[in-house]
């Protein structure tokens, strides 16, 4: 189960080193089972379930755990969030035109 779980890491830090963060996609079809793995380790951790040595693990390379906590910073949701501003504001969602 230990080697597994290394293999599985050291394939999370390569892929990190190559793409910049550790939030592989399901979507990922080259990266599939890495993705697969991803997600038991984020819900082991949000049952507390997860081996503590392995959460510090994950946590030296900045995994982050909960995906929707940052959501606001990703510009899309940034702006997402200006566009509920200016609705509840104008009471609607016809944007002026620069």
């Amino acid at each position: 189960h230990e080697h597994a779980w290394n293999k599985n890491f050291d394939q999370l830090c390569a892929f990190k080193a190559q793409n910049g963060h550790s939030n592989v996609s399901t979507n990922d079809v080259q990266n599939e089972s890495l993705a697969g793995w991803v997600n038991m380790q984020r819900m082991s951790y949000n049952k507390n379930a997860l081996n503590s040595n392995h959460m510090q693990r994950m946590n030296s390379i900045g995994f982050k755990w909960d995906l929707h906590k940052h959501s606001y910073e990703h510009p899309w949701m940034r702006m997402y969030q200006e566009l509920k501003t200016f609705q509840n504001k104008h009471k609607h969602i016809i944007l002026p035109k620069h």
